[in-house]
């Protein structure tokens, strides 16, 4: 993926503030933003930017899930698997989202 100046300067500012790069094979087109638990994939706009691709994901076995709820309960799945979604993971990916959204923004 080819990336202008002010994206890779974006990148190297999320990249600074603790996130690191992850790949997510299914998806080529997007840049894989991944911290602790949470990951997100973040779509290029040209000519300066990023936008996130899709709402940011509790990683479950190392993939993006999908929240839903069950029988009263919040729960994070991946296929078969499935999380609670307990207080101290929605406050994680609830942080990671607003640091990841602040770190994101444009590049004077």
């Amino acid at each position: 993926m080819d990336l202008t100046p002010k994206q890779a300067v974006i990148l190297q500012r999320v990249l600074s503030l603790g996130f690191e790069l992850i790949a997510f094979p299914v998806y080529p087109n997007h840049v894989g933003i991944r911290r602790g638990n949470c990951a997100a994939l973040l779509a290029p706009v040209v000519p300066e930017s990023f936008k996130m691709f899709a709402e940011p994901a509790y990683l479950v076995d190392g993939n993006l899930s999908a929240r839903i709820a069950l029988d009263g309960h919040d729960y994070l799945i991946w296929k078969k698997q499935k999380l609670e979604a307990t207080a101290a993971r929605r406050a994680e990916l609830t942080s990671f989202a607003d640091d990841l959204s602040e770190a994101l923004l444009p590049v004077e």
